[in-house]
């Protein structure tokens, strides 16, 4: 898929309203300018910057002339740093949108989301410029993922015409978090219920019960580190996936934090290529 070479906006809003769509899942509404990301591709990456608890101004990070180096100036109150994935943009309204899957206090992202009042900072850096999630020239789709995937493969769905095809595999937590998601194409959805949030084995053996049909097709695969790595490992070398049927990456690694886990996740995506 084609990229267009954009630069990357931070941004410092503050938050303005949240609400729960489902009972782990919690809608953040931003207030501040958006203007920067007027033409920000809804589904997109995005860095979240969380001030640590007790600090309300958001610190980004500075390049050191002597090490090349993105560095904070203050240790002390260096922000948290997470990739979300933000729900809209209302330039009208100067609101930003980012959904929090919540896993109670145990991630800082989470916690923020959870205790955050009214006013409260947090940065956020994005893309300025449109990015292309999937090909519009293939006729079925695989979309796979958790609830971490869920703004991602949400707005996928949503932008699919309606002549294509698909399935679309989702893991949650409860059958209280299944959501309505829109789409004008043919998607066959499949909602799987683990409590055990950390438990993904469902999920594969789920995308290989699914029959594949002979047309062009692609699929987007957004899961936890081992996940990811086995559906990978299925579609490319048992069933031949070429590399740009398939974007599969994983959101997280079981046990471990994002930023201990990036080293991870970058080499396995690399692994097969």
């Amino acid at each position: 898929m084609a990229q267009t070479k954009a630069t990357i906006s931070r941004k410092v809003f503050q938050l303005k309203s949240k609400q729960y769509i489902t009972p782990h899942y919690l809608r953040i509404t931003l207030n501040g300018d958006v203007s920067d990301f007027e033409h920000s591709t809804v589904g997109d990456n995005n860095k979240i910057f969380i001030p640590p608890k007790g600090v309300n101004e958001v610190q980004f990070p500075v390049l050191d002339p002597e090490s090349k180096k993105m560095v904070y100036q203050n240790t002390d109150t260096a922000p948290f740093v997470r990739t979300y994935t933000h729900k809209g943009v209302n330039l009208a309204k100067n609101e930003l949108y980012i959904d929090f899957v919540n896993h109670g206090d145990n991630g800082p992202a989470s916690s923020w989301a959870i205790h955050a009042e009214l006013g409260d900072k947090l940065g956020v850096a994005m893309r300025t410029a449109p990015k292309e999630l999937y090909p519009s020239d293939v006729d079925w789709f695989l979309l796979v993922g958790d609830a971490t995937a869920i703004p991602v493969l949400g707005a996928i769905l949503e932008d699919l015409s309606a002549s294509s095809k698909g399935v679309c595999v989702i893991q949650v937590s409860s059958s209280e978090d299944i959501q309505e998601l829109p789409t004008k194409a043919s998607i066959e959805f499949h909602w799987i219920v683990e409590e055990n949030t950390q438990d993904e084995s469902r999920l594969v053996n789920q995308v290989k019960c699914i029959a594949i049909p002979s047309v062009s097709k692609f699929g987007y695969v957004a899961c936890e580190f081992s996940a990811v790595k086995q559906i990978r490992n299925y579609l490319r070398k048992e069933l031949k996936w070429i590399s740009n049927e398939l974007y599969a990456y994983s959101y997280w690694k079981n046990g471990v934090a994002e930023d201990r886990s990036a080293a991870d996740r970058q080499a396995e995506k690399k692994s097969i290529a």
